[in-house]
């Protein structure tokens, strides 16, 4: 199937549904509830600061209650729109599903650039927007949890947590309202970062698999691999920092919004990141060279092109330029579905974003959980795992009659930390869903791409949900 090129996000998530949807056998217009957003909030408020009032506009979008509650971010960008909400909502609805996360998919968007105000004057937006979707039930932790997004982050979460309490005093899960929130608020060790980490740990099991890997025209291991970034915010600096630091990974390239910056032997990524954060841009960068044109640096030759900014970055009309061997959808969209087809002709290999940038939900899932528990996760049980690896070094050292080093000591007694879970299960989710994809891949003709077998397992397993109950 082939359709017109088109730069609206939300027809691009349509054409990918419509053709996984033909590899699978569905009841009677079943495809259609699932495809089609179930509902969109859009609210218009003022705020008073300043000289006088502002007014604001803004969406909350439920692509799907099949599961409650319905996730998914909130956004803060001066160009949102509700196609690009109810687009986003309707990932999440897939994603979720692709991970194994029980959630419903929902999305949130303020019309706002952050950049033009005040701590004060943002706390006040915010905490009228949370108002505004909290009384339509847009907010509540039993049917709607947001989380960071573009331009928002743990302040922003913190403040609508602390809104929904005192809008609903007596709801004793009140904080479960958000994820994303600071520590000293409820929130989860490693979910800022857990995006970034999500997409390692995807690139880590991609490697694993000798065949997929030689379908990319890659050899093995990701030590050493090339790797152009786009986008050094969040997603992309956590994702570039954790592959350089811990697998080898050699960053070349890093494209911002004011250029790119190219060094062929590696760029140093803390050191980039935090140039960035002092400049607001890479020019002048002294351990690179510098590209005016850093969309052309998308097109440059590497292993490795993570994608991290926006959704439509490559399309019909860039992909037949495009040398990377393998993509990494670390943003939500980035390649139209024409494009995928024109890479797919080439032979490069696409990680879809409904798995690869899935790292935050699951962590969000994570952090939801403690916060309805009222309990850090791995208090009850993280003495007795220390007791219990100092008992095994008592008799190691014992039975050998010689001490354990001292390192060795360290990691078999020291127990888990909050941290130390969400890392571990997060890498364990990654694992489990790609091997379910492939799986997935050799089962279904049709799906002839990660991507399409992503999408085919996330409606499958919306399938089963609709079915055992009798939707």
């Amino acid at each position: 199937m082939t359709a017109i090129e088109t730069n609206l996000f939300l027809d691009n998530v349509g054409v990918m549904f419509d053709r996984a949807v033909q590899c699978v056998e569905l009841p009677p217009g079943l495809s259609e509830h699932i495809r089609e957003c179930d509902s969109v909030y859009k609210v218009s408020f003022p705020v008073e600061f300043g000289e006088g009032y502002h007014m604001f506009s803004g969406w909350r979008a439920t692509h799907s209650e099949h599961r409650l509650p319905a996730k998914g971010g909130i956004r803060y960008a001066p160009d949102v729109t509700q196609d690009e909400v109810e687009a986003m909502a309707a990932l999440m609805t897939f994603k979720c599903a692709v991970v194994d996360v029980p959630f419903g998919g929902s999305k949130g968007g303020l019309c706002i650039d952050p950049r033009d105000y005040s701590a004060d004057a943002l706390e006040r937006i915010t905490r009228r927007f949370t108002r505004e979707l909290a009384a339509k039930g847009y907010i509540s932790p039993s049917l709607n949890v947001p989380a960071p997004d573009m331009g928002t982050g743990p302040r922003e979460m913190a403040w609508i947590a602390d809104e929904y309490r005192a809008l609903y005093p007596s709801d004793i899960n009140a904080i479960a309202c958000v994820t994303g929130k600071p520590l000293s608020r409820g929130g989860m060790p490693g979910r800022t970062e857990a995006t970034g980490r999500g997409i390692q740990f995807g690139l880590r099991e991609f490697f694993r698999h000798a065949s997929d890997v030689a379908a990319a025209g890659l050899e093995s291991g990701l030590a050493g691999k090339r790797m152009v970034v786009q986008a050094l915010g969040n997603v992309g600096y956590y994702a570039a920092k954790f592959l350089q630091e811990e697998d080898g990974v050699r960053v070349t390239a890093v494209i911002e919004r004011d250029g790119a910056i190219v060094n062929e032997d590696g760029l140093p990524v803390e050191r980039l990141r935090q140039y960035l954060l002092e400049h607001g841009g890479v020019a002048g960068f002294p351990e690179g060279t510098y590209v005016e044109e850093g969309a052309l640096i998308l097109e440059s030759d590497c292993d490795i092109l993570l994608l991290a900014a926006m959704e439509n970055q490559i399309t019909a009309a860039n992909a037949p330029r495009i040398k990377a061997r393998l993509i990494a959808e670390g943003a939500n969209g980035p390649v139209t579905p024409e494009a995928d087809e024109e890479l797919q002709r080439h032979g490069i290999v696409v990680l879809p974003d409904i798995y690869l940038n899935a790292g935050g939900v699951v962590v969000s899932y994570f952090e939801w959980i403690k916060n309805l528990f009222h309990i850090r996760l791995g208090r009850l049980e993280n003495r007795l795992h220390q007791l219990r690896g100092e008992y095994i070094v008592e008799m190691i050292e014992e039975v050998t009659g010689k001490t354990v080093p001292e390192h060795h000591v360290k990691r078999i007694s020291g127990g888990a930390d909050e941290y130390a879970l969400a890392r571990s299960a997060l890498d364990d989710t990654m694992r489990s869903a790609y091997r379910q994809i492939r799986s997935t891949k050799m089962r279904h003709e049709k799906a002839d791409s990660l991507r399409m077998a992503a999408w085919v397992l996330a409606i499958e397993k919306l399938n089963a949900s609709f079915v055992e109950v009798g939707i």
